[in-house]
């Protein structure tokens, strides 16, 4: 049984709650019902629903504007309507909103625009670009020497663009054969599209951002749209470092219990992050438990000389980088549990 979720959350990362819902679910059918489940749960306020850009419909978004109690929303836009918006942004100057990100803003329809611009991602884009295209332009030096049918190098072209990416792929401008044309070196050629490839250039480290708070301030929605960053982080957790997935249970109990352990697992790992942020710079929860892992409970069993048997459970000794760990998080470890006496069963009478 495949799955869905949706989360919801405070402004300082904390989850509130998630639903799951069948796999075969649209993303655009589920935000209408889930702000109503939200509101009705926990009333209604002023928040500010900061969605991915496959989740809200237009006509969702005109519901969200037109409420008489105020919904705000910061949303990812598709770059497709950031080419139709381009020559606006053109005279509008780069506000700073922290040391490596810029933003340009412009208001259209009731709506503003942010053209955000960061160098870390850029560079980020362009490694990935430049890794794509070499591997791309290497696969299509090995198809114009290999002795194919027009049909065969078609379908490895579909393989080659979905490997690539179509970004990449349309950086290429092909020439191919013709109906009944042999592949060769002549007929098969490619070369690069200069002016995508500057337009790809132009626009990396850039993303278009919209929402209906015409009067805030650049910087309060970058950390707004820093929280969708996190949602995206969070389930990247949950499917690897918390394993939500696979899933192998057959019954839909079993697999809501499995993923409300693994929700209960992201709030104690959301809780660690939130105490290394303040009390432990540069460590992640995964760092933590990793250097935490050499602690192991064990129990000592020492038999008495009339049958019974004394447990101890103990825990190791932490290392001195534990310690130090422990001391940094204000961690005090517990009290070694008591011994335990247990007693061999007693034979019942016949």
């Amino acid at each position: 049984m495949a799955g869905r979720s949706l989360s919801s959350g405070r402004p300082d990362g904390f989850p509130l709650a998630y639903e799951v819902m069948p796999g075969n679910t649209s993303d655009k059918t589920t935000l209408h019902d889930f702000l109503e489940r939200i509101e009705a749960q926990y009333g209604k306020a002023g928040r500010t629903w900061v969605m991915d850009r496959g989740i809200p419909t237009e006509a969702v978004l005109a519901e969200m504007r037109a409420s008489k109690t105020p919904m705000h929303y910061l949303v990812g836009t598709p770059r497709g309507r950031l080419s139709q918006l381009e020559q606006a942004f053109l005279p509008k100057p780069w506000a700073d909103v922290r040391d490596t990100v810029q933003v340009k803003l412009i208001e259209q329809d009731s709506e503003l625009y942010i053209l955000a611009r960061s160098g870390a991602r850029r560079d980020k884009e362009q490694a990935m670009r430049r890794r794509r295209l070499k591997k791309l332009i290497r696969r299509l030096q090995e198809r114009r020497q290999q002795k194919l049918t027009r049909d065969q190098l078609l379908i490895k072209l579909g393989g080659a663009r979905k490997e690539a990416g179509p970004a990449a792929y349309r950086i290429i401008a092909l020439s191919l054969p013709g109906q009944d044309q042999a592949v060769s070196p002549e007929t098969f050629c490619f070369r690069l599209n200069w002016q995508r490839l500057r337009e790809a250039r132009r626009r990396e480290g850039s993303y278009l951002l919209r929402c209906n708070l015409t009067d805030a301030d650049p910087a309060k929605l970058w950390t707004f749209y820093l929280q969708l960053v996190e949602i995206e982080q969070a389930f990247k957790e949950l499917k690897g470092d918390l394993a939500i997935r696979p899933i192998y249970h057959q019954s839909d109990a079993r697999i809501e219990a499995h993923i409300f352990v693994a929700f209960l697992a992201y709030c104690l790992q959301v809780t660690l992050k939130q105490r290394t942020r303040s009390l432990a710079p540069g460590l992640t929860p995964r760092a933590v438990v990793e250097k935490m892992a050499a602690l192991q409970m064990v129990d000592v069993h020492l038999p008495t000389t009339d049958g019974r048997e004394i447990v101890l459970s103990r825990y190791t000794e932490p290392e001195p980088e534990q310690r130090l760990l422990l001391q940094r998080l204000r961690m005090v470890l517990p009290d070694q549990p008591p011994p335990r006496i247990t007693a061999p069963d007693v034979p019942i009478a016949a």
